[in-house]
Order: structure tokens, then sequence, then C-alpha cells
């Protein structure tokens, strides 16, 4: 039997998880689907343009995680603890703002895919050095 403080801890969490929810709802107007195509590896930067007063503090702080350094969708989703869907969907404002882009790939180079394959191999053997591949 649950004692009052943790049946009390568990109504306090799942209104914080439902506030969350409704609180993004409305920061994406209900939206559920971003304008522009994204891919959980598509990285972002800074844009041209400074971010419009008033922003919801999520697309703030996009904005800033991507004025550090360019950072993959799918890693800004994490940072931020929040669903990748709804991240597209503030992305995709914020591109179309001018307060983030994204660079297009140059696909002269044949090398591109190989050398982007190296990297990611490279960074998961550092994040996870004793991990072993199995062929599947």
């Amino acid at each position: 039997m649950n004692s009052p403080t943790g049946q009390d801890s568990l109504e306090a969490e799942a209104l914080d998880d439902t506030a969350t929810i409704v609180r993004l709802y409305a920061v994406t107007d209900g939206r559920t689907r971003a304008r522009h195509h994204l891919a959980l590896h598509t990285v972002l930067g800074p844009g041209r343009r400074s971010p419009r007063p008033g922003l919801a503090e999520e697309s703030v702080r996009i904005v800033e995680l991507c004025g550090q350094r360019h950072r993959p969708l799918a890693e800004l989703a994490g940072t931020l603890a929040l669903p990748v869907t709804a991240v597209s969907v503030l992305v995709s404002d914020l591109i179309d703002a001018g307060a983030l882009a994204f660079p297009i790939p140059d696909r002269r180079s044949e090398d591109s895919d190989l050398q982007l394959l190296h990297a990611i191999t490279a960074g998961l053997k550092r994040r996870h050095p004793n991990a072993t591949a199995k062929a599947g």
C-alpha cells in the first residue's frame, strides 16, 4: 500500500507530465507535422536573423543550442527532453523565421557519405568503448 507521500508524489508527477503535454500542444499550436521535411540526423545551425521576441522558452533554447555549434535534430530533442515531433515543428518555424538554417550537403563529394559513416563510427566508439558490433 502506498504511503500518502508516495501517492502525492505520483499525483504531482502525473500533473507535471500533463502540464508538459498541454504546454507543447499550445507551443506548437496543436500541429504535429513540420512544414519542412527534417530527418533525425538533419544538422541545424544558426540562421541569418535573430529570433523574434516572445518566442516560447523551448524555441529560445533551440536557437541557443544551435548557436553554440551545429546540432542534429535528434540531439536537440534529447537535450531538451522533448518529443522529436514537437521539436521538428518548433525547428520548422525557426527555419521559416530565419533564426535557424540547415546546411545543404555538397553532393559533389563522393566521399561525403563515407566520411559521415566514419565520423559516426568514431563517435560511437568514443561513447561506448566496450561495445561490440554483431552482424545480423
